[in-house]
């Protein structure tokens, strides 16, 4: 039975009543050839339609025409929201629910929502743990086909997302998105606190932890708490005893790769801090931030029991050593 509607349709668009019904019931009988067809397809496994440039292989020719316009570039269906225009109906009726905010498909477990069933899909692989994509290199299971692509450049060193600027080369469109803003200056990101700017998502919630306090991060031997990840493995070292970093002019070792960046100007003779008053230069920024405080007159470390103050806490250190009669260094008797 043909819809009333869908005839009244088709009226308005120049055809009389019975050519509009016959449109319809020609419309509806080739969809219903089609899904039989395709279900047939299904059972045998037959893919008939053969893609002559690239060599897919596609159940229906509806199908394959479709898949043509990647060739092609041809794309018919134009947002009349925004103008971005698509190779098929069902990506542009998908595009659409951006603009009306629909998500039609809901997630039984949390209740969130999505614009499209396959979205759904992955989604709900958080709630069963499924990780269908494997490597064949090392095994690693992912959840989506697209993280199992990207990881796989770790074994093969592809990068094939290429910076205009420095060319600098990525495994992944998203890095080199974020690579793109240190040329661009662009920040897109900012903190409603204060105002802060940042490149990308993850360093504002890093900043905003400023704000809130939140230390994530707790050291299991001591208790001691991070804001981030990479603070507290740096801090278990001092557990450890571990320095993985390692200067290749005179062998020492430390444990933070920065540390040993300042080590190694000892060797160079570098000296990128330079000071704006007097011109002195120096290895490491804090030295310059001391320095500063000859021009300025700051002394922001205080000693509790007498109050004299200090430029530097390691002078302070060695000031209270008065009051403590603390004598750490001892001298060798002959």
């Amino acid at each position: 039975m043909v819809d009333s509607s869908e005839v009244l349709f088709l009226i308005g668009s120049s055809l009389s009543s019975g050519e509009a019904e016959q449109h319809l019931d020609n419309d509806k009988q080739c969809i219903s050839k089609t899904k039989l067809l395709k279900k047939q397809c299904r059972q045998s496994g037959e893919m008939p339609y053969h893609c002559l440039d690239c060599g897919s292989n596609f159940m229906t020719s509806i199908e394959l025409k479709v898949h043509q316009r990647i060739h092609t570039g041809d794309k018919a269906y134009g947002c009349d929201q925004c103008g971005k225009k698509f190779a098929s109906l069902g990506n542009l009726g998908t595009h659409q629910k951006i603009h009306t905010g629909e998500k039609p498909f809901h997630c039984l477990d949390c209740g969130s929502n999505f614009l499209t069933l396959i979205e759904l899909k992955v989604h709900q692989r958080i709630h069963t743990g499924d990780k269908p994509y494997g490597c064949d290199q090392c095994g690693k299971r992912f959840s989506q086909s697209g993280h199992l692509v990207t990881h796989r450049r770790i074994h093969t060193g592809e990068k094939p997302y290429g910076c205009d600027q420095c060319e600098k080369r990525f495994a992944h469109s998203g890095n080199l998105a974020t690579h793109q803003r240190i040329h661009n200056g662009e920040k897109p990101y900012h903190c409603l606190v204060c105002g802060s700017n940042f490149m990308t998502a993850h360093y504002l919630k890093v900043h905003q932890r400023t704000h809130t306090g939140d230390k994530p991060y707790g050291c299991d031997l001591c208790g001691k708490r991070f804001t981030q990840s990479g603070y507290l493995a740096v801090h278990k070292r001092i557990h450890t005893g571990e320095k993985p970093y390692g200067c290749d002019q005179c062998g020492k070792i430390f444990a933070h790769s920065g540390n040993l960046a300042v080590h190694k100007r000892i060797h160079t003779g570098e000296r990128p801090y330079g000071c704006d008053q007097c011109g002195k230069r120096f290895s490491c920024s804090g030295n310059l931030v001391v320095h500063k405080r000859i021009h300025t007159g700051e002394k922001p470390y205080d000693c509790e029991k007498c109050g004299k103050r200090f430029v530097c806490s390691g002078t302070l250190a060695t000031h209270q050593r008065i009051h403590t009669k603390e004598k750490p260094y001892h001298s060798l008797e002959w």
